[in-house]
């Protein structure tokens, strides 16, 4: 693996789901600290990193987030119904959180480690139910992906991570499988999964 990228002083916004790379999320925005953070990095062009909240809430004291987490670039602003700032964003790279720091507004900031994008595989033949799974799970989940060149239906990463953010998987699952570095055990390890959610 190619050497990893520092990154330093980076807002962190700890969540109670996980972004994987490629992914999108919806946020609405309301608290000081994080409304002043997202004004940061529209002016900057900047990212922030979110990470699975393991002890805390989303909202008041600050929560303490996994070491690992994902890059996330704001695409999106608009104002909801109910009055607040909502946000669309999409992951980019993961990161390894070296140490953090909270600041007097309650932020958490931390120095980073970027991780670099995984190598690109095929899905193997014994996984290749998988996306067409996918892509019924898509039909009635995430329209947002309706209408993604088909050829990401053979790429092992994307298949994997859009499956990991689809299933209604456990938390310490969903951080588990953020932290895989191998696109294929990914897969195998959603293939095993999968027989929980089957019908009987």
């Amino acid at each position: 693996m190619a050497a990893k990228t520092p990154h330093t002083d980076l807002p962190l916004f700890p969540l109670g789901t996980v972004l994987y790379p490629g992914g999108q999320l919806s946020l609405r925005i309301f608290e000081r600290r994080y409304l002043d953070m997202i004004s940061e990095c529209a002016r900057t062009g900047s990212s922030f990193g979110v990470c699975k909240i393991l002890e805390g809430h989303e909202a008041g004291a600050p929560a303490l987030p996994a070491a690992v987490g994902t890059l996330a670039r704001i695409i999106d602003f608009h104002n909801r119904e109910d009055g607040l700032l909502g946000i669309l964003a999409e992951g980019g790279e993961r990161f390894h959180v070296m140490r953090t720091r909270v600041r007097s507004d309650g932020l958490v900031r931390g120095d980073v480690e970027l991780w670099p994008a995984e190598p690109t595989h095929d899905v193997p033949v014994e996984l290749a139910l998988l996306p067409s799974i996918l892509e019924r799970l898509i039909e009635n989940l995430a329209p947002q992906w309706r209408h993604a060149d088909r050829r990401l239906y053979d790429d092992a990463g994307w298949v994997g991570f859009r499956l990991a953010e689809l299933l209604p998987l456990q938390a310490d699952e969903q951080q588990r499988l953020l932290e895989m570095m191998d696109p294929v055990q990914r897969l195998a390890e959603l293939r095993d999964i999968l027989p929980r959610f089957q019908r009987a």
